[in-house]
């Protein structure tokens, strides 16, 4: 009988047979999820040991899942390893010192996997507060203060995104005015 039931949050099978074949052999029963929302209800429906989420994943992102994971008290005693290979997009949502969770960048080998579980199953069995309900009171419009910080942090990541936008859009149009020096001095040599 397995002693220890894991499930693997991950839209690339690779990362998902990685992770099973790099455990040790022995008691585990490795569950695959390829998306959040299949994630989701693989947690709602079976007791974990440990969960492996992925930050980026189709239909329900890992942050998603991990905010559902986070409003449940039972959900959140469960060791939990978030993986990304770009942790910036983690520390975007939940800064650094992680609590509650350990991060495992990819790509990763045996010993980072392994590293990675350890942590986070020590950092599981801390104590940690539990997320207080908050009062919403009203504003002048009749909008709940959760209503009104929503839209804040709405506005905000809209901003945030257009500024990136345009630092992207500024690095295609140097990107483009370079190929076309390319192109030219090519043509040059051609002739």
């Amino acid at each position: 009988m397995t002693s220890n039931k894991i499930l693997v949050i991950d839209d690339t099978t690779v990362v998902r047979v990685k992770v099973r074949e790099m455990l040790p052999p022995g008691n585990f029963e490795v569950l695959e999820a390829k998306d959040g929302v299949e994630g989701l209800n693989f947690i709602r429906q079976e007791k974990f040991s440990l969960i492996m989420l992925d930050f980026l994943l189709p239909k329900m992102s890992g942050w998603e899942v991990f905010q559902q994971i986070q409003s449940q008290p039972e959900l959140r005693k469960i060791p939990l390893v978030i993986m990304s290979g770009r942790k910036e997009e983690v520390t975007e949502k939940l800064p650094e010192p992680f609590e509650g969770f350990e991060f495992l960048g990819k790509p990763f080998d045996q010993k980072q996997l392994l590293g990675a579980i350890k942590a986070a199953m020590t950092k599981a069995k801390q104590p940690r507060p539990e997320p207080t309900p908050v009062a919403t009171p009203t504003n002048n419009n009749g909008a709940t203060a959760t209503e009104a910080i929503a839209t804040t942090s709405s506005a905000d990541q809209i901003q945030a995104l257009n500024e990136k936008i345009a630092v992207m859009q500024a690095e295609i149009d140097g990107l483009k005015k370079q190929l076309a020096q390319v192109v030219t001095f090519i043509k040059q040599k051609i002739k």
